[in-house]
Order: structure tokens, then C-alpha cells, then sequence
């Protein structure tokens, strides 16, 4: 049954975009400039010789030539176009839309976004190189070192980072020099880093989230350049460039395979939570082309090394143990003569120092399957687990969508957890890496979104038609230039894009334990192809479940049959693919609610916007707790008819909408 009277309720109402209150968070209050998150970004991939780059930076905001004229920016004429004088400071990684940056400024898809730093040159041996990393930057960037290009990247979401050595001994900066290689002469002690950023934010068709410039109900402010971690590494020439690892309990073992810039030696180790070693193996990195089929490393790296470590007994990783091994990796190059290393009074005989990784796994397993009476059911370790999630859209009110503070992360995570929930829904963003480690240790299951994007989002495919029909759910193909007009996915570039994301989005995350399913699209927005992306998904990692579409336009495909219910009834749906066969021993998806709820509750001093958003709305605390509860206590219930997860909407809230379970 439709309640309309909540259809109405929710229904989208043009107003002027209000201001936003001034509201911090605890963490926002107490943050020191100089020492803006400054735990490791990448806890799963990490060396001792580190330097973090967040903090001030110089910023200025100009407008875009090349978007005036038509033309595409000449690289070589980078630093040319650099402005003559620079705005101000800016909090890195917060960005310019921030209150925490200090900027308090939207950028235009029309205007360039400057980002200058001074980068302190650490020490380094002739066969050393510096790595710099950026873990997210909004949307097209290039950056320059000493006035010399080292690389440019597109997209907003996943991590890259620039080889920037060769440009350390650029004359293009008059500073104190060190000797560093002596083939090289010397390098300055400090290096210029300049950042050029575009970003066309929701004009455009790319990969976006709910980032909207002219935010309103479900959709938040936009914002562009950097806003994750910056840093800056030293590695050695010969070294780790990308890491899969695997722990299956079935093979009672740990699969570590390994892309590294050189042939050599892998060494694997592997550590109980005690930090006794409990299993080592070691392997040789070869060339791509003298293996017999490349491994699963992703693209990083020109050799690539599959080391197996068997262990005893593993120790499962579980909500209320989340045990966790640590992985020490050591790379070791192919011996060279002495006079190609830093000159030394050594023998022949020395080699390069290896390059040292550390990172962690789990043993765990996942999947969808039927439970003794033949009703899917999501397995944990090959237990039936009931998924009790909660949407995490992952906004701040100070640092919109860059957390204030590590602690701040913590802080959601556990506060789920002590809500009652096991899984978090992280919705149409890729988190900090932080985020999926502390997840990891704190022992919270997580469904993984990929960034939506595409074109203008037309109300009555992705919302009206399905709100008032639900017949049509099942109904509706997303293949062929029509179906990708409807759902806003007709520019090919961004299908692309899409697909390569959600490739590199896999590739990233695919080592963390607490994922437990891949969600490809949400309610059409810039859907296409479900059923094919849906293979795509699985050719890379066939270890998760994938919720191929979830809300509306089920394409029977994937391993879960997802509905979002916030306008009927809550109540078990049978899954039309099972139907369309009429076959009772074709495996059934799981039915999930993948989000309901959205109860609104608006507290003056305690909400961003003095518009409210949501799909009911109460007076009091007492009237909104019991609307929560029974929605709540519903859904237990529905397990036994067949419910195998469901994600109430949603965690926090963030402006306009007030139908979080935290202000």
C-alpha cells in the first residue's frame, strides 16, 4: 500500500538555498593547523619514511582561460599560467567549500583552483626516489614541481600519485641545495609543489556522488581540489607498486601477490595478533610477459610476484572478534654492481636496501546463499548473519566531506555499532582509508557504493515513476541508447569512466576485510548495463556478493534482489528472477531492503539548514523514537519471511536533511 500522504510529504519543494548554520563538531573545535590528520593514509600499505603534507597551503582561484576559448591547457605552459599573486591560506585537506579550510568559497566550473607548497626534501641515496601522493583530489588536476610537470589525473574519488625525483634538481628554484646523487649533482632542500585543479562539479557527467552546486533535499554542497591526505614517500627504485592480498580460510593460507617496478625477491610474513610470526614464503618477481597468465595486482607495477604463506589453524576475523594478522613485506631487486649504488667503500658484493611494506589481512568469508529451508541468506564465516545496516553518506558539518579528525571517523563507526547495527552503507562515496581500517578493527561489515555520475538526473525515471509504480521495477531495461537517456548515462565518456572506476574502486578497497558486498548503482542514477557491469564486477573479485542495483530497475542479475521502501508497507518482495524462471532450484537472491526510514526530526541550533528534509516528520524525541522502533523492530521480523539485510537512511544528518540518528 502507497502512503501518499508521506509521497507528499517528501515530495521536493523549490526554494531559495538556505544558509547554512555555522555548526562544528567536537573534533573541528579542537583542531590544531599543524598537525591536521596525521596518521598514516594508508594503513594497509605502509613505510616508515613518510612526511605529511596536510596544512597550509597558498590557494587562488582564477578563471579558466582555456574554458573561455575552447582550448586545451599546453602543459609546458603550466607555470606560466600561474597566478601573479595568490589569495590566501587554505587548510589542506579540507577543501576551498569548507568552513575548515578557511576558505568559505565555491568553485565554479568556469574558475581554476590554484593549490603552492613548499615541500621539505628529505634525504635520499642515489637509487631512492619520492613518491607524491594525493588520496583524492576534485576532479582534473596537474601538478608541477619546480616548475617541471610530473603528471595529471582525472577523477575525484581514488588515490594516485607522481614520481616527482627527477624534478628535485630543477634549476627552475633558486634554494639551498644538498648533494644528493652524484650523477644528478644536487638537489634544493626544499621544492615548489603546484596543483592546478577544474572541476565541473554537477555540469558535467562525471563521476560526482550527491554533490550539487546548488545543493537542496538529498543533495549537498559541491565541492573541488584536494580533500583527502596529502604525503610524500621515499622508496626505493626497486620497489612494491601495488598489493592484493587474500586470506582464505579454506586454503588455510595467505596469498600475497605483488606488483614491484623490478625483478627480484618477494618475502612474505606473516604475524598473530601477539606479533609472533606464525608463517613466511618467499617468491620471485617476474616480468608480465615471462609468467605464464599476469596475476591479480592491479595495474601498478611492470613485474609482478605470488607468494602463498600457509598458516595453521587461522583465526577468523568475526563482528565481535575482528582479529587481524599483520603482513610484513620485504622486496628485494636483483643483485648490482656496486658502482651503480651510492658510493660506498663496500664490496661487490652489497646489494640495494630492500624495499619494507607493512599491512594486515583477515580470514573471513561471505556470501549469498540458501539457508536449510532454501531462503537466501547473506554467511559470515558460514554463519547466517541478518545485515542490520545504516546509510553513511560520510558528511561533515565542518569538513563536508573530509573528516575533521581520525577520532571522527572512530566516532561513527562505534557509534553504529553501540546503535546495534553490523554494516554500514557507504553511499555514493569512496571513504578515506582510514575509515575501512578502523572498520576492520573495530569489527563493522560494510556495503560498498560506486560514485554515481552521468548527466542531468530526470525526476520522473529515477523517482516519481518508481515511487508510484512498483511494478515497474522489475520492468524497466537499462541497455540501449533509449534506456541510457532515461537514466542520464547517454555520454559514452562517462560510461567509461564509470566502468574504470569501478575497476579501480575494487582494485583499492578489495583488501579490506569489512567489505562484504559491492553496490554498482543507486535508484538509476546514470545507470546503463547493469547486467554486464555486473560480470565485469565479479572478473574482479568473485570473493563478494554485488548488489547490482539497488532501489529500483532490478535488471535479475546480482546476488541480491535490492528495494528501497520509504513510501509502502514494509514487507518481503519475491524475487522476480526466481519468478520469470518458475524453476524452484534456481538459486533466489536475497531480498534486502537496502533503504527505509528517512524519519525527520528538526532541532533548531542543532541542524545546518533552517529548511528540513526527510519522508515524516515529528514534533517531539518521544514520537520519533517510537516511528523508529517499530520500523526497526518490524524488520527483525521480516527475517524470518525472508528478509537477508537492510540499511535505514540514515546515520547522521547532513543539511537539509534532519533524518539522521545523530545531529
Amino acid at each position: 500500500m502507497l502512503d501518499f500522504k508521506r509521497v507528499l510529504a517528501a515530495k521536493p519543494r523549490k526554494h531559495e538555498t538556505p544558509k547554512r548554520a555555522d555548526l562544528t563538531t567536537p573534533w573541528g573545535e579542537q583542531l590544531d593547523p599543524a598537525a591536521v590528520l596525521t596518521e598514516h593514509p594508508t594503513p594497509q600499505f605502509a613505510r616508515e619514511r613518510w612526511q605529511n603534507l596536510n596544512g597550509y597551503w597558498e590557494y587562488a582561484i582564477t578563471k579558466d582561460a582555456c574554458a573561455e576559448d575552447g582550448s586545451e591547457l599546453v602543459s609546458e605552459a603550466l607555470s606560466d599560467a600561474l597566478p601573479e599573486s595568490f589569495d590566501g591560506k587554505i587548510l589542506v585537506p579540507f577543501s576551498p567549500e569548507a568552513p575548515l579550510s578557511g576558505v568559505g568559497r565555491m568553485v565554479q566550473p568556469d574558475e581554476v583552483l590554484w593549490y603552492r607548497r613548499m615541500l621539505d626534501v628529505p634525504a635520499m641515496g642515489r637509487d631512492e626516489r619520492l613518491l607524491l601522493h594525493f588520496q583524492a583530489v576534485d576532479y582534473q588536476c596537474t601538478c608541477c614541481v619546480n616548475g617541471r610537470e610530473v603528471g595529471a589525473h582525472t577523477g575525484g574519488y581514488l588515490p594516485f600519485c607522481f614520481d616527482i625525483t627527477d624534478a628535485l634538481a630543477s634549476a627552475a628554484l633558486a634554494t639551498p641545495a644538498t648533494p644528493v646523487t652524484p650523477d644528478e649533482g644536487t638537489v634544493p632542500s626544499q621544492a615548489e609543489v603546484v596543483l592546478r585543479v577544474t572541476d565541473p562539479s554537477d555540469t558535467g557527467t562525471q563521476l560526482r556522488g550527491k554533490q550539487k552546486l546548488v545543493p537542496s533535499d538529498i543533495w549537498y554542497t559541491a565541492q573541488s581540489g584536494i580533500w583527502q591526505a596529502v604525503w610524500c614517500e621515499v622508496v626505493p627504485a626497486a620497489h612494491i607498486a601495488s598489493l592484493h592480498i587474500d586470506a582464505d580460510p579454506a586454503r588455510s593460507g595467505v596469498s600475497v601477490c605483488a606488483g614491484t617496478t623490478a625483478a627480484g625477491t618477494l618475502r612474505a610474513h606473516v604475524l598473530a595478533a601477539d606479533g609472533v610470526c606464525v608463517g613466511t614464503a618467499e617468491a620471485p618477481a617476474k616480468a608480465f610477459a615471462a609468467t605464464a597468465e599476469a596475476p591479480d595486482v592491479g595495474t601498478s607495477g611492470q613485474f609482478a610476484a605470488e607468494a602463498f604463506v600457509p598458516i595453521d589453524d587461522p583465526h577468523l576475523w568475526s563482528l565481535n572478534d575482528p582479529y587481524l594478522y599483520t603482513v610484513e613485506l620485504e622486496f628485494a631487486s636483483e643483485a648490482e654492481p656496486v658502482a651503480n649504488l651510492v658510493a660506498s667503500a663496500a664490496s661487490d658484493a652489497e646489494h640495494l636496501a630492500p624495499d619494507r611494506v607493512m599491512s594486515y589481512t583477515a580470514f573471513r568469508t561471505c556470501e549469498v546463499r540458501p539457508d536449510a529451508d532454501g531462503i537466501p541468506r547473506f554467511f559470515l564465516n558460514g554463519e547466517q548473519l541478518l545485515l542490520k545496516g545504516v546509510l553513511d553518506q560520510g558528511y561533515w558539518p565542518d569538513g563536508l566531506i573530509t573528516a575533521p579528525a581520525d577520532e571522527a571517523l572512530v566516532f561513527d563507526i562505534q557509534s553504529a555499532k553501540d546503535l546495534g547495527f553490523n554494516m554500514m552503507r557507504k553511499h555514493i562515496k569512496i571513504e578515506s582509508e582510514r575509515w575501512y581500517y578502523h572498520c576492520d578493527r573495530l569489527g563493522m561489515l560494510v556495503w560498498q557504493d560506486m560514485v554515481s555520475g552521468g548527466g542531468t538526473y530526470g525526476k520522473w525515471y529515477t523517482s516519481q515513476f518508481p515511487t508510484l509504480f512498483k511494478s515497474l521495477w522489475t520492468r524497466l531495461s537499462d541497455e540501449g541508447p533509449a534506456r541510457y537517456a532515461h537514466f542520464a548515462a547517454e555520454d559514452p565518456t562517462y560510461r567509461d569512466e564509470w566502468r574504470e572506476t569501478c575497476a579501480g574502486t575494487i582494485n583499492a578497497l578489495r583488501n579490506h576485510p569489512c567489505i562484504v558486498t559491492w553496490v554498482l548503482f543507486n535508484e538509476a542514477w546514470g545507470q546503463f548495463d547493469a547486467r554486464a557491469m555486473t560480470e565485469f564486477a565479479r572478473s574482479l573479485d568473485a570473493t563478494r556478493p554485488i548488489d547490482s542495483t539497488s532501489g529500483w530497475y532490478d535488471q535479475r542479475v546480482g546476488d541480491y534482489f535490492s528495494v528501497h521502501n520509504y513510501f509502502r508497507d514494509l514487507e518481503v518482495y519475491a524475487d522476480p528472477l526466481r519468478a520469470m524462471i518458475n524453476d524452484a532450484s534456481m538459486p533466489a537472491r536475497a531480498f534486502a531492503t537496502s533503504e527505509f526510514g528517512g524519519l525527520t526530526w528538526h532541532i533548531p541550533g542543532h541542524s545546518a539548514c533552517e529548511v528540513a528534509y526527510g519522508y515524516d516528520a515529528y514534533e517531539t524525541p518521544q514520537k520519533w523514537f517510537e516511528a523508529l522502533t517499530t520500523q526497526l523492530a518490524t524488520m527483525e521480523v521480516l527475517e524470518a519471511q525472508g528478509l537477508a539485510a537492510y540499511v535505514y537512511t540514515q546515520l547522521t544528518d547532513i543539511e537539509e536533511e534532519t533524518n539522521g540518528l545523530l545531529t
